[in-house]
């Protein structure tokens, strides 16, 4: 990393390291804007794809970005809080969905192929599962910041553009509950059925939610403290591979609820500590769209999907592609000898 966040000792620490992240180029962003004014094209009748190109000059430091390599990463991890019967599927799945990205079957695969991105798994202690929220802490501050570590680590430095997924039994709950402790709210305005919770789970999981946040009132709103109190590890590692592609200048595809939540941990410590990462889709997870109205992030794709993988990220990649192409391919009125206005 060009800025130094990791090895952090505490909590405190990484705080104050924050404010060395690198901000929005302006001047890059400015002549980027200049360029699409210049475009065969009415000024705007591109629409996002425009805005687009200039989110992605501003923080790759161009007038002109291409994505020569876009890294894919899904972090796995497991749960205690599914002791309170909150999932439908068992604990097992989590690692034998590892298995099945590392073999290229999965669903994310496909896609990540189909859009051109080189997709990487890690899996984050799969057989000792954080601890169940609703009876202490998930984590504790060490474990929160080498989990953090580990997504740092896993950042290609020279890629153009990261794209973000999990996978985790359980861990809808744990996005739920990070999302009633950093933004209020009641359990059920953020519970969905994750994987496909029937009424009696949904129930359950409603109540694990609400019993979490009721024995962690005392972290409530502050971020880091909150991802340790709720988990998982996967969720550290996600906060720890935004920070670490913000010291490198590299914009960030996030992607359904689970990531998103994730996300929002480090907005709570200010800085526009999100300001380089885009949302990718809107998932038909019900708390999705209403978090990312909170953090102010108009989604890339609405497609009805839940699935979670980092798979929407990859279908958005292929609108960043996109906005891209148009941007550096398309020539000048002057260059093609047309009018302008």
């Amino acid at each position: 990393m060009d800025v130094s966040l990791f090895p952090a000792v505490s909590f405190a620490e990484l705080r104050g390291r924050l404010a060395a992240l690198p901000g929005f180029d302006a001047m890059a962003a400015t002549a980027a804007r200049g360029r699409q004014e210049q475009l065969t094209k009415p000024p705007g009748s591109l629409g996002r794809l425009e805005d687009v190109a200039v989110f992605m000059a501003g923080w790759r430091g161009t007038a002109r970005p291409e994505i020569n390599t876009a890294q894919a990463l899904v972090f796995a991890g497991n749960h205690g809080v599914c002791a309170q019967g909150v999932n439908p599927y068992p604990q097992e799945v989590t690692v034998q969905m590892v298995a099945n990205f590392e073999a290229g079957g999965a669903a994310v695969n496909q896609l990540c192929r189909a859009s051109g991105a080189a997709l990487s798994v890690l899996a984050l202690a799969l057989d000792r599962p954080t601890g169940d929220f609703t009876q202490g802490p998930a984590m504790s501050e060490a474990e929160v910041l080498a989990a953090m570590v580990q997504g740092a680590d896993a950042v290609d430095k020279n890629a153009d553009i990261l794209l973000l997924g999990e996978m985790g039994i359980g861990n809808s709950t744990v996005a739920a509950a990070l999302a009633t402790a950093l933004f209020g709210g009641n359990a059920t305005d953020w519970a969905g059925p994750g994987t496909g919770a029937d009424k009696d789970g949904m129930s359950r999981k409603i109540q694990a939610i609400e019993a979490g946040v009721a024995l962690h009132q005392a972290v409530r709103g502050d971020g880091l403290a909150v991802l340790a109190a709720f988990g998982g590890r996967e969720q550290a590692a996600i906060c720890g591979a935004i920070l670490a592609a913000r010291a490198n200048r590299i914009p960030v595809l996030l992607d359904g609820f689970i990531c998103t939540a994730a996300a929002a941990v480090l907005e709570t410590l200010g800085g526009d500590a999100l300001a380089h990462c885009l949302a990718g889709h809107v998932s038909a997870e019900p708390g999705h769209r209403r978090l990312l109205e909170r953090l102010e992030k108009t989604p890339l794709l609405a497609l009805e999907m839940r699935l979670g993988e980092g798979s929407g990220a990859a279908v958005a990649l292929g609108v960043v592609r996109a906005a891209l192409a148009a941007h550096n391919g398309m020539s000048t009125f002057t260059e093609a000898g047309v009018s302008g206005a």
